[in-house]
């Protein structure tokens, strides 16, 4: 039996980007994953030769200098990846029923106030200070910033400040504060709840600069299993984790439900913590540890939309679309099932065949598990296909009917050029993404409580790490921060962030 001196659990982007970075330093590395694809939310499918994302719509950050540019680089990915940049003077653009104007988000802070500005003449101030109060609370994460500094874990009224108290202190016109905060979709914010921290470090990377992956996000999974096999680190798909076996108060072992073992000295978990310490041997941590994760509450999940266009149609545009069928776009999170959907946020696909007219859309909107709680005990996936009966396929028939006849009306004539159309639940996100309840962003950060909602990366138990959207913050930046968070545990944060300094100054060299 081969022993690795690190075990991964999960190939999503966390899992994926510790295997990169202890792999190059030199230590025995195998990533197992349970699915037949790997990547996690960045895995990709075809329907009708098109190409769709289940979780990587955009990016923010990847211009020159820019912080997931840095950190892309020294991955050595940067200038592999096929991008497209996104319209600069718009490229997210809200809309409400009801109002016939257009709200867009431009690219650049000085470039975002002027264009947000003309809609708002009144308001140059506020959005100004909202800027800027963006800005400053970037600086007070270091890591977000590639540099070591002082923690914000003690920091209570950066931890306690919520989003929607914060956006309403800059501005009495309730039409500006809706549109500063239309896009928590991206972070499935609940207004009391959400501190303005994390709509500041989701929100700030994209108006840095924005950006669509061509022909899918699996190309940075593609490239980073590239790096690892490089490395000497092996990869095993259709190998997931049944329990972890112990010596002592050690791991030891992944037990696997193919019948296999894999040995290993450390192991990283990009799972939900609590899937994970559902694998522990029981009594190897103490239950007040898992009672406390599973009081966490999780994210809202999602209903997706994917649109397959006829052929030379659709005109394809470099903006993303959010609707509100509410004037306030802090309620769609908790509809009621006779209003959905409240909102949602409509994605065109990009490939590198055409760039005059859109292949397909993506639209995603919230769904409560609740919905699909009749069929929980089912599964299905690639791996491991099943038929959760005809009632389901109904279900997803009705919703997405329901979702198109919105779509409709915000884009007349999408339902006469869509030549087809697929669906996906909170089911599909639980069984790829093992998400309890299929939760988009895993733990949901509290203002009233933020310290009992903070991930350490270390565990109780010695050898077992956490890393993954839970940890700080979600989305390919959070994650790709939080698997520097995870390593810098076994190298020291010190020591990674010199390996990047150094490699910026060898390519910095003429």
């Amino acid at each position: 039996m081969q022993e690795y001196d690190v075990v991964i659990i999960g190939s999503g982007l966390g899992g994926l980007l510790c295997a990169n970075i202890l792999a190059e330093e030199g230590y025995k590395v195998c990533v197992l994953e349970k699915n037949q694809q790997i990547g996690g939310n960045l895995q990709t499918f075809v329907r009708d030769r098109v190409i769709f994302d289940t979780g990587v719509h955009y990016l923010g950050g990847l211009g020159e200098g820019e912080n997931l540019n840095r950190f892309f680089n020294y991955f050595g990915i940067m200038d592999k990846l096929k991008l497209e940049k996104m319209d600069e003077d718009g490229f997210d653009i809200l809309t409400f029923e009801g109002d016939n104007n257009q709200y867009p988000y431009a690219q650049g802070y000085e470039n975002f106030i002027c264009v947000l500005t003309e809609k708002f003449p009144a308001e140059q101030k506020a959005i100004q200070k909202y800027c800027d109060e963006i800005k400053k609370v970037c600086l007070r994460f270091p890591l977000y910033n590639l540099r070591n500094g002082e923690s914000y874990n003690s920091d209570s009224e950066l931890l306690q400040t919520n989003a929607k108290d914060f956006i309403a202190s800059l501005t009495k016109n309730e039409k500006l504060r809706n549109v500063l905060a239309g896009t928590n979709l991206l972070y499935a914010g609940i207004g009391e709840k959400t501190p303005f921290y994390i709509h500041a470090l989701v929100v700030n990377s994209y108006i840095l600069s924005a950006w669509r992956l061509i022909d899918g996000g699996s190309q940075i999974a593609k490239l980073l299993v590239k790096n690892i096999r490089k490395s000497g680190g092996d990869i095993f798909k259709r190998s997931e984790v049944k329990q972890l076996k112990f010596e002592g108060d050690e791991i030891r072992s992944a037990e696997l439900t193919n019948g296999k073992t894999v040995k290993g000295k450390l192991f990283i978990s990009n799972a939900h913590p609590l899937t994970t310490l559902e694998l522990l041997e029981q009594g190897k941590v103490r239950k007040s540890y898992y009672t406390r994760f599973k009081s966490l509450e999780n994210s809202v999940s999602s209903f997706s939309l994917y649109l397959v266009f006829k052929k030379n149609k659709v005109r394809y545009v470099k903006h993303n679309n959010y609707h509100f069928k509410t004037n306030d776009v802090w309620k769609p999170v908790d509809y009621k099932e006779n209003e959905w959907p409240l909102s949602y946020g409509a994605f065109m696909v990009s490939t590198s065949k055409t760039k005059e007219y859109a292949e397909g859309m993506a639209v995603l909107t919230y769904m409560k598990f609740d919905e699909v709680k009749k069929w929980q005990n089912t599964s299905s996936t690639v791996a491991h296909p099943d038929f959760r009966g005809e009632d389901y396929e109904e279900f997803k028939r009705r919703k997405s009917e329901i979702l198109l006849d919105e779509l409709e009306k915000k884009f007349p004539g999408i339902r006469a050029n869509t030549k087809a159309y697929y669906s996906s639940t909170p089911l599909s996100y639980r069984d790829y993404i093992a998400s309890p309840s299929g939760s988009m962003y895993g733990i949901v950060k509290d203002c009233f409580d933020p310290v009992k909602t903070m991930v350490p990366a270390r565990t109780k138990v010695k050898n077992l790490f956490f890393t993954g959207q839970n940890l700080h913050f979600h989305g390919v930046l959070g994650v790709t921060v939080s698997a520097f968070v995870t390593c810098s545990e076994i190298l020291g944060l010190d020591y990674l962030l010199e390996k990047i300094a150094k490699k910026e100054r060898n390519v910095s060299k003429p």
